[in-house]
């Protein structure tokens, strides 16, 4: 059963929500992926956002370009959190329009928003969430943030001179 659902609206944006996916399963963590389009596939969008919850999951990473009104849609049915990832897509203002569309939740429906093409720090933050009550998942998480800074010390060890 998974515990993280990747949405998106279009196969498009599959490539930067890849991130999201591969840090999952570094994790250990399961996730269903699907296509849920909030203008091309209402009635999908809808089922989704209300029954996501009775299948188990449990945290919610959706991506969208252009107007992107689908994490803001799917957080309005479900009372799971929602990640959204704005996406640059084909159609978009520089992908201005998919930040804004994502971040500018009305009170009442808030949706947890990560940079453009953020698919990565969503996935991250999804396990996060998960970490909150799984401790297996939250030690893996303290690890991979030990791993990031084991990372920059060696770093600034291999540009230091003598």
């Amino acid at each position: 059963m998974a515990q993280i659902g990747i949405i998106m609206g279009s196969q498009s944006d599959m490539s930067v929500m890849q991130e999201a996916i591969d840090i999952l399963e570094e994790f250990g963590i399961s996730a269903a992926v699907d296509i849920v389009s909030a203008h091309r596939t209402p009635d999908k969008l809808m089922d989704y956002g209300k029954e996501a919850h009775k299948k188990g999951v449990k945290v919610i990473i959706a991506g969208a370009g252009g107007a992107a009104h689908l994490p803001g849609m799917i957080a309005a049915l479900s009372p799971l959190p929602v990640i959204g990832v704005p996406v640059k897509s084909s159609n978009s203002i520089d992908g201005w329009d998919s930040v804004l569309s994502i971040l500018q939740m009305p009170g009442g429906v808030p949706v947890a928003t990560v940079a453009l093409n953020g698919a990565k720090n969503a996935g991250i933050l999804a396990a996060q969430i998960l970490g909150a009550h799984d401790s297996d998942v939250q030690g893996k998480v303290i690890a991979y943030k030990k791993a990031l800074e084991d990372k920059v010390h060696q770093s600034a060890k291999n540009i230091q001179k003598p």
